[in-house]
């Protein structure tokens, strides 16, 4: 085919609109100040995320009106993994029950009732070539749901609609609204060791009781309630890195009304703030918001999600000192965020003029909690696993959304840790120690706290969902526990290749390996990332191994060591800064060094504090020595690495 100047111009413009379109989407699609996927503006047929589409109603969600004695599987919570869990076990051809026990009116809990309208993502490492498509590492039920709201940010009647409406159209699925209690029914394992879930004794809305029988109980809800009544170990919050009293904050979503087109073309406009169709991020400002309750709330950056009524919900309130187990604490933290928002949004009116016409229209019915309980699992997701982007031979699904640990306290500014490309949350997470017949899936799976901070996204929970919904399947096909399921090869391949019949992509995509990785002080790295000592930042580039440290830097490493080690590591690091004046613009050297990690070893001596005696008692490796260029100028990698061996020869904890 010949095609003429005129028409060799036109072919020709339209290849460099096209590459500038996407190279434009490549550049600011990856990024934002909050990590996000630039989209591009979408309208989709059905429900669409355009100017014009119109809030549907809710529709009436109908519990069953006569259960039965007994079930395939009980899926306990109708948060987004328990609504997949129970699709994923009902598509496998197994009756399921579905009980909600929040007394919740509709599906979709955090999303919907919480009003966490905005999704955080897990992004392949491939990255789409279509402009405002995307490539999510969790497809399956998850992609199904997504497909069907409208983009990155979603009103929640769309979304709790789609989640009944996949609900009720599954035969399957017996569900049962607003259940006061449910008690965990258990009875010795098989095997003799330990006791196995045997189903649920249920206090239903009416407050009749009746006993529920399965052959195997999912628990999707936010807490592992029913995990933790029969008796499955857990760390609390922060533990595990030697913080039991603290967690990351709770929010409180707030509601403003008046977002016309206008208004919400206009928050893209601000500084340092990115945006799509259905979602902003940025205003970073806010941080310097001055709460009427310090030391309770406080405000960060903004993420926005757009609804189809001109309203938009706003997660950026953060609510100290709350303890979800408890009524009480609950109950006190939401009256806290309802009387601060006011004040936040006369803040947002008064500093921004893209707010100055908008007014508060209300506030979430549920808090938004990030983090309670982490059950003791079979394998325990470590940061290791993050920072080492590593695949695991039982995966189950992946994840890449960045290490995001929000603040603990009014003084706490909260950090990203790092950004991995891509890494697997094998079966084995979802099946608790002590307990079998019993999953549990979404946030409170049997993950490390720091690496928590990625896992705990939605889209990630809801893979775990979906799996533990064909593992209910194989276990029983195969007349196994959930325990044997996850020490067969066998049988997890086959529960693999079900899940890949169902979409669900479960393969490692190809990359290079980050640059941190191949640093000779990355076994180092490790080990200090791992107990909070250290943070990267969304570019994985702000540890600055390379980087000098200094005498004050070494002294708060080895209080986050502390922390983590507090029966190693008794002893005060900071005693080493005696008589030093300004220990922050003071390199570390050394013998500075050896002071440090000795004193917070609890040695008595001088003589027992220098870097000899260090490396004649095998604390500290010679290798390690030998690799330091400047002994008068330690640089962070150094660092890390002497934090790296003295916790594993003193403490006897290596992080690989």
């Amino acid at each position: 085919m010949r095609i003429g100047i005129k028409g060799l111009g036109m072919l020709v413009a339209a290849v460099l609109l096209a590459g500038a379109t996407w190279f434009s989407w490549l550049v600011w699609g990856q990024g934002g100040s909050s990590g996000k996927m630039l989209n591009e503006v979408r309208n989709k047929a059905a429900g669409g995320a355009s100017d014009t589409a119109k809030q549907q109603p809710l529709k009436v969600v109908e519990s069953v009106q006569k259960l039965k004695g007994e079930y395939d599987v009980i899926v306990a919570g109708t948060d987004p993994e328990g609504v997949t869990a129970a699709i994923s076990a009902a598509r496998s051809g197994l009756k399921v029950l579905l009980v909600d026990g929040r007394n919740r009116d509709i599906l979709g809990g955090l999303m919907t009732i919480g009003w966490l309208n905005t999704l955080d993502l897990n992004y392949a490492p491939e990255a789409s070539m279509i402009p405002g498509k995307h490539n999510f590492l969790n497809k399956g039920i998850f992609q199904e749901w997504y497909d069907q709201v409208e983009g990155t940010s979603f009103d929640t009647h769309t979304a709790a609609n789609v989640f009944y409406d996949m609900v009720r159209h599954e035969p399957n699925i017996d569900l049962l609204m607003k259940v006061k209690e449910m008690n965990p029914i258990t009875e010795p394992s098989a095997s003799g060791s330990g006791k196995r879930v045997a189903g649920i004794e249920l206090v239903k809305a009416d407050g009749s009781k009746q006993t529920v029988r399965a052959k195997a109980v999912i628990d999707a809800t936010q807490d592992a309630d029913v995990a933790a009544a029969a008796g499955v170990p857990f760390t609390w919050g922060r533990e595990d890195i030697g913080d039991k009293q603290s967690q990351m904050a709770v929010t409180l979503v707030m509601k403003l009304s008046g977002v016309t087109p206008e208004v919400w073309q206009s928050f893209g406009k601000h500084k340092d703030t990115g945006m799509d169709a259905m979602s902003v991020w940025g205003f970073p400002e806010m941080k310097e918001y001055a709460s009427t309750n310090k030391e309770r709330v406080r405000m960060r950056g903004l993420n926005i999600g757009r609804q189809n009524d001109g309203t938009i919900l706003i997660n950026a309130m953060q609510i100290f000192g709350v303890d979800p187990l408890n009524p009480q604490s609950v109950q006190e933290g939401m009256e806290i965020g309802r009387k601060e928002a006011p004040h936040i949004v006369q803040y947002m009116k008064e500093h921004f003029s893209e707010f100055k016409d908008l007014e508060l229209a209300g506030t979430a019915p549920e808090l938004y909690v990030r983090e309670s309980r982490h059950i003791q699992g079979e394998y325990r997701l470590t940061m290791a696993d993050l920072l080492d982007n590593r695949d695991q031979w039982d995966a189950i699904a992946y994840g890449s959304y960045q290490v995001d640990i929000q603040s603990t306290n009014y003084q706490d500014p909260g950090a990203v840790m790092m950004h991995p490309k891509q890494y697997a949350v094998p079966f084995r997470s979802l099946v608790p120690k002590q307990v079998d017949g019993l999953l549990v899936v979404g946030r409170a799976a049997s993950f490390d706290t720091l690496p928590h901070g990625s896992a705990r996204v939605i889209p990630l929970g809801m893979a775990t969902a979906q799996a533990a919904g064909v593992a209910a399947q194989t276990a029983i096909e195969n007349n196994i526990s959930f325990r044997q399921l996850s020490q067969s090869a066998d049988a997890v391949k086959t529960m693999q290749d079900k899940l890949r019949q169902r979409k669900v992509e479960l393969s490692m995509q190809k990359f290079d390996p980050p640059a941190y990785t191949k640093h000779k002080a990355y076994p180092g790295l490790k080990a200090a990332v791992s107990m909070f000592a250290t943070t990267g930042g969304y570019d994985n580039m702000q540890w600055k191994l390379d980087d000098k440290s200094n005498a004050q830097r070494f002294v708060n490493n080895m209080l986050a060591v502390r922390k983590a080690h507090p029966d190693a590591f008794k002893g005060e690091p900071s005693a080493a800064l005696k008589g030093m004046t300004d220990p922050a613009k003071q390199p570390l050297t050394l013998e500075q060094a050896a002071l440090t990690l000795g004193n917070a070893m609890g040695l008595k001596t001088l003589e027992e504090k220098t870097i000899r005696h260090l490396t004649e008692r095998g604390w500290i490796r010679q290798e390690t020595i030998k690799a330091i260029e400047q002994p008068a100028a330690l640089t962070n990698g150094d660092a890390f690495m002497l934090i790296r061996d003295i916790v594993a020869t003193f403490a006897g904890k290596t992080y690989e």
